[in-house]
């Protein structure tokens, strides 16, 4: 699946456009509830349809879609994964992510506060880091990590799954709450990979504790609530001997082992 039919398929072209520093200053959204449906492509369709009336679409110059790339780091003994996986209250992700298209990268530090809303926190950096924790990443990362009590350093990390999509963003500018919608999405770990089948959209809320109104369209249009983690099914399908989960059990039925691409150093030494 391309951009442009991602875009296609899902009616992007129907809403109004929003800039980026239009959908920053009311819905950047740093610390916030995230709520995740994994749906067909022609039901996503129809929630922006719906939702053309109260949320606008992310427009970049034009394009209403953007590629991304993010490498994940744990520790030796998956530390991230095996707090996902497992359902713990502190939980937390480290990574970097590349806006392809822009040659926009940062450092992005994951945790959950009391209530298990998300907390996120960002660093730029040049796109030449994308995939490594340099001096500055890794203070800042030591730095987040440290005021969230994680007892885990920078030092302690090392690459662990790359996840690669295409995402559009809508939002309600008056509500200040965003939907994304991530298709064309593949996980890969060493020469092997997964991808999630192009018929399927995996769709996010990310707003307040209250259900937005994209939430109450959902589970109108018969979607469920899913607790899913992008960097939890990409370690859970492509490294052996993990044990097994619902995540895994969930994304067996949805994603399919593919030929992996260029390796990410190869990649990124382009960019």
């Amino acid at each position: 699946m391309t951009a442009a039919s991602f875009a296609a398929g899902l009616g992007l072209c129907a809403l109004r456009g929003a800039t980026l520093a239009e959908v920053d200053a009311v819905a950047a959204l740093q610390h916030r509830t995230d709520r995740k449906y994994l749906v067909p492509l022609d039901r996503a369709r129809d929630l922006v349809t719906r939702l053309a009336e109260t949320h606008r679409v992310l427009d970049l110059a034009g394009r209403r879609t953007t590629s991304y790339f993010s490498a994940y780091f744990d520790t030796e003994q998956l530390g991230a994964w095996r707090a996902h996986a497992q359902g713990r209250r502190r939980r937390w992700k480290v990574r970097t992510r590349l806006y392809a298209k822009d040659g926009l990268c940062r450092v992005e530090v994951k945790t959950k506060d009391g209530r298990g809303a998300t907390v996120k926190h960002a660093l730029k950096v040049p796109a030449a880091a994308y995939g490594h924790l340099g001096v500055q990443a890794a203070e800042f990362v030591d730095e987040t990590l440290n005021r969230a009590g994680i007892p885990v350093a920078a030092k302690e990390l090392a690459p662990a799954v790359e996840i690669r999509y295409v995402r559009a963003a809508l939002a309600d500018l008056d509500r200040g709450t965003r939907v994304t919608l991530d298709g064309a999405l593949t996980c890969h770990h060493g020469d092997r990979a997964v991808a999630l089948d192009s018929g399927h959209v995996l769709v996010e809320t990310k707003g307040g504790v209250r259900p937005a109104t994209a939430d109450r369209l959902m589970l109108a249009l018969g979607g469920r609530p899913v607790s899913l983690s992008k960097y939890v099914i990409g370690q859970s399908l492509l490294t052996p001997g993990l044990p097994d989960n619902d995540v895994r059990r969930l994304a067996r039925t949805h994603f399919t082992s593919v030929t992996s691409t260029a390796p990410l150093h190869e990649r990124t030494s382009a960019v």
